[in-house]
This record gives C-alpha cells, sequence and structure tokens, in this order.
C-alpha cells in the first residue's frame, strides 16, 4: 500500500548547533531579568539547496514560564544555503529566572519549494556559576 503522506524530502537537511552565553551588563537579580546571547550555526548537510524561511522558538524560564516568538527570517536574512555550506549569527532573549531552556524549529524549503523543518533542540540558558 503506497503512503500519501507529504514528508520532508529525503535529501533536505539542516543541521543546527547553538552556543549560549550570559550577559550579566544586560541583566539585573533585583528586577527578576536575566539575558542570555545565543549564536545558531545552521548548516546544510543533505544533498539540495535549502533556504531559511521562518523561525518559532519556545523559550521557558525555571518558573515555567513560556514564551513563543514566531517570525519571518532569522536577524533579518533568509539565507540560501548549499550543500556543506553554513550560516551563523547571534541573538539575545531575556527571562525572568538565572536558568532557563530554549528549543526551536526553523522552517525551510528546498529550491524546488518542498518544505522541510530544522529542529533545534533544547539548550541551557543559564547563569554561569562561580567556583569556589
Amino acid at each position: 500500500m503506497s503512503s500519501s503522506r507529504t514528508d520532508a524530502p529525503a535529501d533536505a537537511q539542516f543541521t543546527c548547533s547553538v552556543i549560549t552565553q550570559y550577559l550579566p551588563e544586560q541583566s539585573s537579580a533585583a528586577t527578576g531579568q536575566y539575558a542570555f546571547s545565543y549564536t545558531i550555526t545552521i548548516r546544510n548537510t543533505g544533498q539540495v539547496t535549502g533556504q531559511l524561511i521562518a523561525r518559532h522558538w519556545v523559550i521557558t524560564d525555571a518558573a515555567g514560564h513560556t514564551e513563543e516568538v514566531r517570525g519571518l527570517a532569522v536577524v533579518g536574512h533568509q539565507p540560501l544555503l548549499r550543500p556543506g555550506e553554513q550560516f551563523e549569527y547571534s541573538s539575545w532573549t531575556r527571562i525572568g529566572t538565572p536558568r532557563g531552556q530554549m528549543q526551536g524549529t526553523f522552517f525551510c524549503m528546498t529550491e524546488d519549494a518542498q518544505p522541510f523543518e530544522a529542529p533545534v533542540g533544547p539548550f541551557e540558558l543559564s547563569q554561569a556559576q562561580a567556583l569556589h
């Protein structure tokens, strides 16, 4: 029996990695504002050219407060990546606790208009603890 599911093309794949950093100069424990930068590297690990179109982030602090962010592009760009190419960008977020988590999805299209997603698994937002 044939399947009529519309899955992403098997040869389209973006792989994402993340580096985070606490931003003490943008944070204030007194007002419950903790800022973190994150640098995302998106690499085309597939066999076809694809373009990042939009993003969806889910940001959760340690108190369980969740914020969702959706939008077109990333930092004003919709990068077109050929196989093996990568795009890196940095942005930031602010949460109400010194620790939290972010995860998301990039919505992408191949050159022949086949949609696919590039997930960004959960990553930690954490204020660095001093070692004594």
